[in-house]
Formats: structure tokens, sequence, C-alpha cells
């Protein structure tokens, strides 16, 4: 029985893909990663070299990862392969349940009620917790959807139960067991979630400011204002045929708005372009490698905005402990076609429309 030595092996992995990639140098490296590293140039075109290299390196028991440096190219080959296997976890269904008691709580506040009428009314916060977490499902399935459309390993989504208002939840996050295949996915998967959830919300936010009210704004202390964004208010124009607030008028908000509204404000904060959140998938999809100096920017301008509004500053912190790493795909070689670049900007610009400088206004005990 004879061993083969790393550099043997690395040397037929060379020639299993010498069709589309001229190998300059090989490098192997000890240690528990055991990569072996492959710089030189494709000879056809990305898309169709990319996908040779990954199939010829799975055949052999290797991921492969494709990274552009300087003039060349660089291959990067890890002993193992991902297993695409659907993740069942009985905490997912655990936290729903809790989330979605928390969020009815949370809704039957904004119906007026206290802690015990909650206890013996739980469904009055129906409206409120149906809209969100409706809209919150929605977003989720996207993301679930599109992974598992592209074979990838997805848990179900976790929701994060937070029993005060605003809305009674942080949101959900869901977990992937291998990175994504190129750029295009990253996009796909990363889009699918906010233009989900925005399907639910644009309507479910309709219904509920038709059901909602105009009258004179008085500045109670204590009241709370929602902030708006260019789609928030060019929704209420179309519906009352003004801007509000505005004349010392505005809308008092049914329960579906004001969960609707929250929706909105929830997709904004994730298509923030940095690190993991959904717009940082379509920022590295669109810009690659250069989106570590768009995290650092986003950071930045997330403290300034401190300024109007200090809820700002703790999402500073966020993106600057989680934010600041992308995740990269395989094929980080491929670029995007001129359609999936429309996509990229289209999200971006999406982010432009509902992002809301001031998210919510308490009025202090002098009416501001």
């Amino acid at each position: 029985m004879t061993v083969q030595s790393d550099l043997e092996i690395a040397q037929q992995l060379a020639a299993s893909i010498g069709a589309v990639f001229a190998v300059r140098s090989i490098t192997t490296s000890v240690g528990a990663d055991r990569q072996m590293r492959f710089e030189g140039d494709l000879l056809t075109e990305p898309r169709a070299a990319s996908e040779r290299i990954l199939s010829s390196f799975k055949q052999r028991g290797y991921t492969a990862r494709l990274r552009t440096e300087s003039d060349h190219v660089v291959v990067i080959a890890t002993r193992g392969l991902f297993v695409a296997r659907p993740i069942l976890d009985v905490r997912a269904a655990v936290l729903f349940v809790l989330t979605l008691v928390s969020v009815l709580y949370i809704g039957a506040l904004w119906e007026g009620m206290t802690s015990s009428e909650f206890l013996q009314r739980p469904l009055a916060g129906l409206p409120f917790a149906a809209t969100l977490m409706g809209i919150l499902m929605a977003h989720e399935a996207g993301h679930y959807v599109v992974s598992r459309h592209f074979g990838m390993a997805v848990s179900l989504p976790y929701f994060i139960p937070f029993p005060l208002p605003p809305f009674g939840t942080m949101g959900s996050v869901i977990r992937a067991q291998q990175p994504m295949h190129d750029r295009r996915q990253a996009l796909l998967i990363g889009a699918a979630g906010p233009l989900a959830g925005l399907c639910v919300a644009i309507p479910l936010l309709v219904v509920g400011l038709l059901r909602s009210t105009v009258q004179p704004l008085i500045l109670t202390p204590g009241a709370v204002m929602e902030g708006n964004s260019i789609l928030y208010a060019t929704i209420k124009f179309v519906i009352f045929g003004r801007l509000l607030p505005g004349g010392g008028y505005d809308v008092f908000l049914h329960p579906v708005a004001m969960a609707a509204w929250g929706g909105l404000l929830v997709t904004m904060l994730n298509l923030i372009p940095a690190g993991q959140l959904d717009g940082g998938h379509v920022a590295y999809a669109l810009l690659g490698k250069r989106t570590r100096w768009l995290n650092r920017i986003v950071v930045v301008i997330t403290l300034a905005l401190g300024f109007v509004h200090p809820a700002w500053w703790g999402w500073a912190f966020i993106l600057l402990l989680l934010g600041q790493r992308s995740d990269e795909p395989l094929d980080d070689v491929t670029p995007l076609t001129a359609g999936q670049r429309a996509l990229a900007i289209g999200m971006l610009v999406l982010f432009v429309l509902l992002f809301t400088p001031k998210p919510l206004v308490i009025i202090g005990p002098t009416g501001a």
C-alpha cells in the first residue's frame, strides 16, 4: 500500500483541472487545515471554469474556494466536503411560541391594555401579532426557500422573543452549515427575505392605514410617534392625500398599521449594507472584497446617526461586533451578470426608500 504525499495529491488535483486552469505554482500547508493553494490563470470564462474546478475537487473529496489576487486566480483546496441536510431543531419551535406570546403581549399594550388585562384576554393583541409575525415569517421563508432551492443546509428560523416595546421581538435568524456557492447565490438569498417580507408588509400597511384615523396632533407626554421613510410617507400620501405629520395633523395608527410599519423598519435594518445582514450579502455580491471598507464606513455613518436618534448608537455597537465580517462564497471569481447587478443596485435603492432616520420618537414632558 502506497501513501501519497500532499504534493502528489495536489499535482493530481491540478491535472484534473488543466483544461480550465493553468497552474503557476502549488503550495501545501501542514497542520489541522492541510490546505493546498494553486495560483494560476483561468483558461475559459469564469463561471464555466469555477464549475469545473469545484466539481472536480468535490469528486476527489476536497472543497475548493476560488479567489482573485492581483493579476491571478487562487484556488484553495481543503480536505472534506459540506453535507447538505436540513436542520430540524425543537428549539426553533419553542422560540417561535415564546416570540408569539411576547408579540401578543406587546400587541395588547398597543391596544391600551395592562399586563393583568393581557392575562385575562391573551388574544386581544392578535391583530398586531398576526401582522408582525406574518411579515417576519414571510421574510424568513424567502431566505429558507431560496437557500433550499440551491441545496444549502439551513435551519428553520430562530425567532428571538423580547417582551418589551415596541415590537416584542428582535427578529429571527437562520443558521447555514455551508458557505454560498457564488455571488449570485449570495445576492438571491440576501434579497429573497426582504422582498418576501415586503410583499406581505405593504398590503397589510395599506389595510391598517385604511382602518386608521387622521386627527389633530396633540403632543401628549409619553406618546409615541413612528418615524417616516420615503416609502412610508408616500403610501400615506396616496391614501390620505397629504403629507403626514403636517399642518398639525397626523395619522393615529391601527395596530395592524403599527405592526406593518414595524415590518418596514425591520426590513430596513436588515438591508443595512454591512457584514452578514441581508444588505451585507447584497453588497458583497456587488462589490466583493471591497465591502470590508464599506463595513467600516457603515459603522462610522451609524455612529453619526446616533446624534439624530440614540437608537443608532446601539446599532453601531452591534455592527462593530457582528458586521465587520462578510460571508465569502466558494466561487468569488465569477462576477454578476448585468441583470443581477441591476437587482443588487435595486436592493440598495430599496434600503434608501425604507431608511428611517428617527425610528420612534417618545414625546417628552415639554412636548418634544
